[in-house]
């Protein structure tokens, strides 16, 4: 695995911190994971110093104070405490300190409101809770601030919205760092889904309900097998036994996104399994993922990976079977 071990992961506390979101980030990168075969991460806490209060009355003590954030991989601030406060100095510096030294730093809900007032989201894109998107857009117009998704990665920050929605986030870093099948595994033992389109929803105002034989989840388990061939909106309504109207509207309605995005990514997730695992050539991994040229397989690949097809495979040549 070309993945070195042990990356740190710095959680941030403080004073009223929301005990949901930090439990997320301990849950996720700071429980030992043996069934893995590859390495796991190193957690650690900071804080400011003394024990703070989480929202319900738990005391909490951090074994670090705010100057290890510059020694983390990874920095994970969960939902702020106040969206009209400006976090503290120490606070502030720490983050300065590791994204000048190119560390990844991830906002869990109202935490995009710490990385706005350390001046880090400026001119780049960015989301938050929906409830707090008017204020997070008035208070800093600078930021291109993208509204109805479940989180963002602009650089080397991802931001993301709701409570469940950090899970989301949370996974997306797990696959970049060790690849589609651990994240999988990960969420498998989350009981909760291995991937959710970073461009959904936030929020469904009334999600379908699924009737016996019009089954948008049937659907998609269906085409998950066809990816490697061209796939219409029609042939996947005529699975589902709808109309093209009908359908769209029960995918969106249940999905939060269109068929083609959904599709889009489900290939790229293909492709990254294939260079996960295989020495197949990018045209190769290209085809039997579904695109219908190489270039816009680059350019997917890039868009939703963050990295080049041959930069993400360089990750994971260790286990490529040959």
């Amino acid at each position: 695995m070309a993945q070195i071990a042990p990356h740190q992961v710095v959680a941030i506390t403080y004073d009223q911190l929301w005990p949901f979101e930090f439990g997320i980030a301990a849950e996720i990168f700071g429980w030992n994971r043996p069934e893995l075969e590859s390495g796991w991460y190193e957690f650690r806490v900071a804080g400011p110093g003394s024990p703070v209060r989480s929202i319900g009355g738990l005391s909490l003590s951090a074994s670090h104070d705010y100057e290890i954030i510059a020694e983390a991989d990874t920095v994970i601030i969960p939902a702020w405490r106040d969206v009209h406060e400006t976090p503290t100095p120490d606070l502030l510096a720490g983050l300065l300190a590791a994204h000048d030294a190119g560390k990844r730093i991830v906002s869990y809900c109202t935490g995009a409101f710490v990385l706005a007032h350390a001046g880090l989201l400026g001119g780049h894109r960015a989301t938050t809770h929906w409830r707090h998107i008017p204020l997070l857009r008035e208070a800093f117009p600078d930021i291109d601030v993208v509204e109805d998704v479940l989180y963002v990665e602009d650089r080397n920050i991802v931001t993301s919205a709701g409570s469940s929605a950090a899970i989301d986030a949370s996974l997306h870093v797990i696959r970049q760092d060790y690849g589609s099948a651990v994240a999988n595994k990960v969420a498998r033992s989350l009981i909760t889904p291995p991937h959710r389109d970073g461009g959904q929803s936030q929020y469904i105002e009334a999600p379908y309900q699924e009737r016996t034989g019009k089954s948008v989840a049937g659907v998609l388990d269906w085409a998950r097998e066809q990816l490697d061939r061209p796939l219409e909106i029609s042939e996947m309504a005529a699975f589902a036994g709808m109309s093209e109207r009908t359908f769209l509207r029960r995918f969106r309605e249940g999905t939060g996104t269109t068929p083609l995005k959904w599709l889009r990514r489900e290939r790229i997730f293909r492709a990254m399994g294939l260079l996960e695992k295989t020495c197949l050539d990018v045209a190769d991994v290209s085809d039997q993922s579904g695109f219908g040229s190489v270039e816009t397989f680059r350019t997917a690949f890039r868009e939703i990976a963050g990295v080049p097809p041959h930069t993400y495979r360089k990750r994971f040549e260790g286990v490529i079977q040959r």
